[in-house]
């Protein structure tokens, strides 16, 4: 078993992070926070307080007795030496406190752990009352433990400080544990919030059900996943959506496809039936039959975001991009609301310990910049707001870039001033206008709409004073979008004026087909106009100190960015470069996981092997034990190569004994869950 290390945060004054906890209960909105655990220590020989410390986790089971078995994990021997902060320590763990937030009924389940002693249970509500703790109370408990642990597992939006990640379920036990617990809570699954993507939590969309087809991909148990929703369908029959989109997972498209079949008779408006269909006739190429149940799923949703993006990809992959933008222009949109993470005291010391068996020497620390390394950022990359984008706004943006990447930018221009009012058009049209009101009524005053600020702003974007003339010539065939019209001008200028006939002719003739481009897509155009002219700058001089035989060099963080980029872009093999070179200065977890995504997608089997390998040695360091990617990836490899030849693989390399070990890991959920192309080992494992 490889020994993990355990991060610790010491406070100023002992408890003040468990009572910032407290104060800010109120203040949760959604899932709440990763699970608090404070240890109060004692000096091993005098019994006088030293240290109050504190760290996170997720992935630990909150009932008392795995809070308990927990807690002795923690705990060192009697008068035995630890190194901390340089110094040799004696000290003992005197009590522990775990605290997990119950995001159902608004309250933190406490348990206080006295080493050696009793274990108390208990909780606190927002107004930092004490309550006991009832068995309904510990069950919603336990499952918001669960979902926030595949939740946050890979959610960049939690890389807190002094962490710890652990699967959840580990094996058959905590898998019946969980299942029984989901049955029992799937009819109250909209309490638990819904992804940044779904306006209002319902049955069938919330992190309940997210976090169950988690589970299911990372243990592949889809005959227990049909079990369950089989019973539960016999009670909701809306649970029908649920069954058969684990069907389709499990690649048992005719059961699918009965299911939906006589569902569908049964709900004809029920959306998340009609969006499981939609994607089942794309998956079969039949955009006809796609698009007639992506319009219904609309009209039967018409203030989620899900089946408006859906009939999107159906009208890109329809090559019908007109009706794409104007169906984009129409996605409700939310606003994002930031996680549940609370400002803690500051800090006495921070200690991350290396863990002492199962790192890669050089991936200790991937924030430590070599000698003579350069650590400048171009300002033109670090503003990037594509990067910012989160919820429905980055997934529509990813669906502006699928258009763009079928049909180029000029194109995309093109469609968007056929579809939508353009400011230069409106402003002709408003000249029009107030010439015929002058020749037709000469008391009227001219109209001054045209020096009206469209949009509120103006770009700032040019070309750089140092650019060549290979890359001001590549920026000057980038064609700058032109705003759209601002409704709120239109609607100003329509109070403002009553218009003739004649006026009210020519508006209609006009503008009867064109549509008021939201304000938000107007700026997701501006947005990848930004992507596009700093990924045109970038090729360009690469291309340029190419031809020159010149060395084309960036810093490292310059590297992750331009990596970045050309993945929103959809341009693989640029991405692959700027990850690589970022790697050539030294190790980058962002590089890496970049590259991971890439050679999955080319069936590199052996690159995704040594990369994962590598990000796992990594996460171990940092305290990840538990990464559902990492796990995908592994599962592919599985598949295609078998357990025993990947385990023979990674004995057989250069890897120490500890890494071998921490990458049994995989290969210990392959055996509880029996992936396909798990196999015995001789020895039974």
């Amino acid at each position: 078993m490889v020994q993990t290390a355990v991060p610790e945060i010491q406070e100023i004054e002992i408890g003040e992070a468990v009572n910032a906890r407290t104060q800010a209960l109120a203040s949760f909105h959604s899932l709440g926070p990763p699970d608090l655990v404070h240890l109060t220590k004692v000096h091993a020989r005098t019994g006088v307080k030293e240290a109050g410390t504190y760290h996170y986790v997720t992935g630990v089971d909150p009932s008392s007795a795995s809070v308990a078995a927990y807690m002795n994990t923690l705990t060192y021997a009697p008068g035995e030496g630890q190194i901390w902060f340089g110094k040799v320590q004696h000290w003992n763990i005197q009590t522990g406190v775990y605290c997990c937030y119950n995001s159902l009924s608004r309250v933190d389940l406490r348990v206080r752990v006295h080493i050696p002693g009793s274990v108390e249970a208990f909780v606190i509500d927002e107004r930092g009352e004490k309550h006991p703790v009832t068995e309904q109370l510990m069950q919603e408990t336990y499952v918001c433990s669960i979902i926030r642990a595949f939740l946050f597992a890979d959610d960049d939006d939690y890389n807190i400080t002094a962490y710890r990640r652990f699967n959840p379920i580990p094996n058959r036990e905590a898998e019946d544990k969980f299942l029984d617990a989901a049955a029992k809570m799937f009819s109250r699954g909209w309490q638990f919030g819904s992804e940044l993507e779904v306006q209002v939590p319902t049955l069938i969309s919330n992190n309940l059900t997210a976090t169950f087809f988690k589970y299911l991909e990372v243990t592949k148990s889809y005959d227990k996943g049909v079990n369950l929703l089989e019973k539960l369908r016999e009670k909701d029959s809306d649970f029908a959506a649920l069954l058969a989109r684990c069907y389709l997972d499990m690649d048992e498209e005719v059961k699918a496809v009965q299911l939906l079949h006589s569902s569908v008779e049964e709900s004809l408006r029920d959306p998340n039936l009609l969006d499981l269909q939609t994607r089942f006739c794309m998956s079969k190429g039949r955009l006809d039959f796609a698009v007639a149940t992506a319009k219904r799923a609309v009209d039967s949703a018409p203030s989620e975001f899900a089946p408006w993006a859906r009939l999107v990809k159906v009208y890109i992959e329809q090559q019908d991009f007109q009706s794409a933008l104007l169906t984009l222009n129409s996605c409700p949109m939310f606003p994002y609301q930031n996680v549940d993470l609370h400002r803690m005291p500051v800090a006495q010391r921070v200690h991350l310990p290396i863990p002492p068996e199962g790192i890669i020497q050089d991936i200790i620390d991937d924030a430590v910049a070599g000698e003579g390394e350069t650590t400048t950022v171009d300002p033109a990359l670090a503003r990037l707001p594509a990067s910012s984008l989160r919820g429905t706004f980055a997934q529509a943006y990813e669906l502006l870039v699928e258009i763009v990447h079928e049909i180029g930018w000029d194109m995309l221009l093109k469609y968007r001033s056929k579809v939508f009012i353009m400011e230069e058009e409106y402003r002709s049209l408003k000249t029009e206008t107030s010439s015929v009101q002058k020749t037709n009524n000469h008391s009227r005053a001219d109209s001054d709409a045209s020096n009206v600020a469209v949009n509120g702003r103006e770009s700032t974007t040019s070309i750089p004073e140092g650019a060549g003339e290979e890359e001001k010539a590549a920026l000057a065939n980038l064609v700058k979008p032109e705003n759209s019209v601002d409704a709120v001008i239109v609607k100003g200028s329509e109070d403002g004026h009553h218009a003739t006939g004649e006026d009210e002719a020519t508006s209609s003739t006009t503008f009867r087909s064109k549509r008021l481009c939201e304000r938000w897509l107007d700026n997701l155009f501006m947005v990848m106009y930004e992507d596009m002219r700093v990924y045109t700058l970038w090729r360009a001089e690469s291309a340029h100190y190419r031809a020159q035989q010149l060395p084309y060099k960036k810093s490292l963080r310059e590297w992750e960015i331009l990596g970045a980029l050309a993945v929103r872009m959809k341009h693989t093999e640029e991405a692959a470069e700027a990850y690589n070179s970022a790697l050539e200065i030294r190790f980058s977890a962002n590089a890496l996981k970049g590259l991971l995504e890439i050679y999955i997608a080319k069936k590199e089997l052996v690159t995704v092997l040594h990369t994962a390998i590598k990000l796992t040695s990594y996460n171990h360091r940092w305290f990840k034990e538990f990464s559902p990617q990492l796990v995908r990836a592994m599962q592919g490899l599985v598949l295609e190569e078998g357990s025993q030849k990947l385990r023979n693989m990674i004995q057989g390399s250069d890897y120490s004994s500890s890494v071998a070990e921490v990458m049994d890991m995989y290969f210990d959920i392959a055996k509880q869950f029996r992936w396909p192309g798990y196999e015995e080992d001789d020895d039974g494992r």
